[in-house]
């Protein structure tokens, strides 16, 4: 869980998620990737892991949430790790991903995506527009095969972690490019269908958000086709 100023809603989170795993009866940890809070995240966090040695606290010094998440994973111990955000988590889906993970032959990525068939996606209308032209974006000048990269997520840790440490990019696109690059490398990347209902209204402004996602989309672009050239060179 990375989390950026998220005092106000990490406690009932962070319990919320550790209570269902419980109740799960699963053996698990939960890593908080605290990256350049200005409030309280911090102490919330490691007051909650006094209490609870499954939780583990990372820190980051800068706010990135890409980052947040890519340490986050490179730390994580488990067979199977998920992805869930502070306002934005869902237990039902851990019960639905866990068994295709937990096979041999499953996939290396299970995406939680807000534009299958079978979503509901309560967010505002701007921000589900803002969605659909990533995704066609992806579509077009990425292949992309799933219909969503952000969100919720799960993988199989040992053949993701490598590719998670040869990503570069922060922020809004690490997992767009962890999405992408699994898939180039062979490995398979399915999705299901989410029901979205944010607990706070996002922070950065669309207009902002939208120039800096087109922006590091180019710049993507432009590193994997440069890899991909390398590799038919050599």
């Amino acid at each position: 869980m990375p989390a950026h100023n998220e005092q106000q809603l990490l406690e009932h989170a962070l319990l919320d998620v550790v209570a269902g795993l419980e109740r799960r009866g699963l053996t698990f940890e939960v890593v908080v990737v605290e990256n350049g809070s200005t409030d309280g995240t911090i102490t919330a966090a490691r007051a909650i892991a006094a209490d609870h040695p499954e939780v583990i606290v990372r820190t980051r010094p800068r706010a990135d949430y890409g980052h947040a998440m890519r340490s986050g994973l490179l730390g994580a111990r488990g067979d199977v790790v998920v992805v869930f955000d502070v306002d934005y988590y869902d237990l039902g889906f851990i019960d639905r991903v866990l068994p295709d993970l937990q096979r041999a032959n499953g996939p290396a990525i299970i995406v939680g995506s807000k534009r299958a068939p079978g979503t509901r996606d309560a967010r505002p209308w701007p921000r589900r527009a803002i969605t659909a032209g990533f995704v066609t974006i992806l579509e077009v000048g990425f292949g992309l095969a799933v219909s969503d990269t952000h969100g919720m997520k799960a993988l199989r840790r040992i053949p993701i972690e490598p590719i998670a440490g040869r990503c570069r990019f922060g922020a809004d696109l690490f997992d767009t490019e962890l999405v992408l690059r699994a898939a180039r490398a062979g490995l398979l990347v399915t999705e299901v269908p989410v029901e979205v209902e944010e607990r706070r209204p996002t922070r950065t402004p669309i207009a902002r958000r939208v120039l800096r996602t087109v922006f590091g989309l180019m710049r993507l672009r432009i590193v994997l086709w440069r890899e991909g050239a390398r590799s038919i060179g050599s």
